[in-house]
């Protein structure tokens, strides 16, 4: 994998856990849909950029 593209996921990384943290933190209660928030962001995030970076890295 090239650099560029660890710096754009560290970037990216960086910038979602930071929005994550401000959902957990201004929110009264953990529940979960608290939680399905977190994991389908994470979803919709990286997994095309681990398709269009990593996977098509290999072949």
């Amino acid at each position: 994998m090239k650099t560029s593209a660890i710096i754009r996921f560290l970037i990216l990384g960086a910038l979602w856990l930071a929005l994550v943290l401000m959902i957990v933190l201004r929110t009264e209660r953990f529940t979960l849909y608290t939680l399905f928030v977190i994991v389908a962001s994470a979803i919709i995030i990286f997994v095309p950029v681990y398709k269009k970076y990593v996977k098509n890295d290999r072949a």
